[in-house]
C-alpha cells in the first residue's frame, strides 16, 4: 500500500526496505470492549523507541463537543422559534377579539358558550398557520432539493469536500420530507391550540368584569 500511494512520485519497482519511509499500521478496535491505549503505548515505547501509537481521541473528542453544540444550537433555535410562533399567535388573536371584541362580547353574553366561540377562532388560525407552516416547508424542500444538486454537480471539489464536512450530507430523504410534513402539522396544531387557549382567557377575563360592568 505505501508502494502504491509513492508510485506516482516515485514510479514503479520500489524496494521499500531500502526507503527510510515510515510505517503506517491502521488497526480497527472493538468499540465495545476497547483495549487499554495507555498500556499499548507503554508496551509499545520501550521495544520501539521512534513508534508512536495515536488513538485519534483528541481530535475525535473535538469532533464530537462540535456535534453535540450544534445540536444544542439547533435545539435552542427550534426552542426560540416555537417560543416565537406561540407569541405571535396570541397577539394575532388578541389583535383579531379586539377588532371584534363587541361582538364576541353580545355572542358571550346571550348564551354562546366559550367552547363555540373559541372554535372559530382556532378552526380559522388552524387553517392559517398550517398555510403559513406549508409555505416554510416547502421552501425548505426546496432548499434542500437545490443544495443536493449543488453538491451533486460539483462532487469531489474542495468546495463540496467542505461543505460536506461542515453540514453534512445535503440529501434528506423519505425521512426529512416525513420530517417537515410533521413540522407543518405541529406548527398548525400549536397554532390552533395557542389561539384557543387565548379566547378562553379573554373570555374568562370578560366573566370576570361583567359583574363590575352591570
Amino acid at each position: 500500500a505505501t508502494a502504491r500511494l509513492l508510485e506516482p512520485w516515485l514510479g514503479s519497482g520500489l524496494n521499500i526496505d531500502e526507503l527510510p519511509v515510515p510505517r503506517l499500521i491502521i488497526v480497527t478496535i472493538d468499540e465495545a470492549s476497547p483495549p487499554d491505549f495507555a498500556a499499548m503505548r507503554a508496551a509499545i515505547t520501550p521495544k520501539i523507541p521512534t513508534a508512536a501509537l495515536d488513538d485519534h481521541r483528541t481530535w475525535v473528542d473535538r469532533l464530537v463537543a462540535m456535534a453535540h453544540t450544534t445540536v444544542t444550537i439547533g435545539i435552542a433555535v427550534l426552542a426560540l422559534m416555537l417560543s416565537a410562533t406561540v407569541l405571535t399567535v396570541v397577539f394575532a388573536t388578541r389583535g383579531a377579539m379586539a377588532g371584534n371584541g363587541h361582538i364576541i362580547e353580545v355572542l358571550h353574553f346571550v348564551g354562546a358558550e366559550a367552547r363555540f366561540i373559541a372554535r372559530e377562532f382556532r378552526w380559522h388560525f388552524l387553517v392559517t398557520g398550517m398555510k403559513g407552516a406549508a409555505a416554510g416547508g416547502a421552501l425548505a424542500i426546496v432548499v434542500f432539493i437545490v443544495f443536493s444538486w449543488w453538491s451533486s454537480r460539483n462532487m469531489a471539489t474542495p468546495e463540496a469536500d467542505q461543505a460536506t464536512a461542515l453540514f453534512g450530507n445535503f440529501a434528506i430523504g423519505s425521512a426529512g420530507y416525513f420530517g417537515v410534513g410533521l413540522m407543518v402539522l405541529v406548527i398548525g396544531a400549536l397554532t390552533a391550540a395557542t389561539s384557543h387557549a387565548t379566547v378562553v382567557a379573554y373570555l374568562s377575563d370578560i366573566d370576570v368584569r361583567q359583574p363590575d360592568a352591570g
